[in-house]
């Protein structure tokens, strides 16, 4: 697939069309310095050679593209430009003031997070943004930043733009205002529902959970998760809140124990996801059932991308960064999330 390659003269084009979309490294740099505020993506080696300005970015090499997903090397970068929405600033949170990504965010608008996973700042995002002032009145979308699984010991990082480099823990945020009479949308795409066999609960919020109650009777939960034959990982807990569907997805499942991409809360009833026989079609279905008038953002997460073979393949022509976790409000798993400004 081709980049995008961009003239200073197409600036003007770029601006006005919300440019969203894989571009060469080098006009990724001439966009930041002409003052473009901007989420960007790629590998840490990519991201560590564009200069300061209002811009923050996170780490992973996949991408879903309307021409079709592929992994990129350090020579391309995924930008969305937000210009022409209003105020757009970029900030970095430590892992004690992400609450504070709430308050600061605009009247009118929303705020763009990334934080790095496994960082104290994804645990403690996960567990407590839920609890956070103002958090579904003031909305945050965003993903977890992640790294190429085919490369051992890399680890994942986050950006403010400010020149100060790669973050390994924190949050990058741009608070970003729109103009009086619009409004953010925050959609969800989910193809997982409830297979209905069981009711799940658990006792604390946690990424590890040791036991499990299944309908009323505590269970280890790793042998529950072996007795079903679940153990690959590809169907998420999916649990319901209110209604809306949040999943949490299997990270590792071992003797004693197991470990989720995101935690589980007490209160919630969960229950493991109905199979998906084709996830691109699945997933091109439920994309077409929303509305995407005003559509400007949208990440998708790396098990999708992995379990529905996503590489060269479209989804409802949606472009984005592929993630270690999507942010709706609060950490989710194994969804496409959106922005659109109406």
């Amino acid at each position: 697939m081709k980049s995008h390659s961009l003239a200073p003269s197409d600036f003007a084009g770029v601006v006005a069309g919300r440019l969203n979309a894989l571009v060469a490294l080098d006009d990724a740099a001439a966009l930041i310095l002409a003052g473009a505020p901007l989420a960007i993506a790629g590998r840490k080696e990519a991201l560590d050679q564009l200069p300061a300005g209002n811009w923050i970015g996170g780490t992973t090499p996949y991408f879903l593209t309307a021409d079709g997903g592929e992994m990129v090397d350090a020579t391309r970068v995924f930008v969305t430009d937000f210009s022409g929405l209003g105020t757009v600033a970029a900030r970095h949170y430590d892992a004690d003031s992400l609450q504070d990504i709430t308050q600061d965010a605009p009247e009118h608008g929303f705020s763009l997070a990334i934080l790095p996973f496994q960082s104290q700042a994804h645990q403690r995002f996960a567990k407590e943004a839920g609890q956070y002032p103002l958090a579904f009145l003031k909305p945050t979308v965003g993903w977890i930043a992640g790294f190429d699984l085919g490369e051992d010991g890399t680890a994942a990082y986050v950006y403010d733009g400010s020149g100060g480099g790669a973050l390994s823990d924190g949050a990058a945020v741009l608070q970003i205002a729109v103009p009086e009479g619009m409004m953010p949308i925050v959609e969800i795409v989910n193809i997982f529902s409830s297979d209905g066999v069981d009711i799940l609960r658990f006792e604390e919020a946690s990424f590890s959970p040791s036991d499990v109650i299944v309908n009323g009777q505590k269970r280890l939960f790793a042998d529950y998760i072996r007795e079903r034959g679940l153990e690959g990982g590809q169907l998420p807990l999916v649990g319901d809140y209110s209604g809306a569907r949040i999943n949490a997805s299997l990270r590792s499942v071992e003797a004693a124990g197991v470990d989720l991409y995101a935690p589980v809360f007490p209160g919630i009833d969960y229950a493991f996801a109905a199979p998906v026989a084709d996830y691109p079609s699945a997933f091109a279905e439920q994309f077409a059932a929303h509305d995407h008038e005003g559509a400007i953002w949208s990440c998708n997460c790396i098990l999708n991308y992995l379990f529905g073979g996503l590489e060269g393949k479209t989804v409802g022509g949606v472009a984005g960064p592929v993630t270690f976790g999507e942010i709706a409000y609060q950490l989710v798993n194994q969804t496409l999330v959106q922005v659109r400004v109406i």
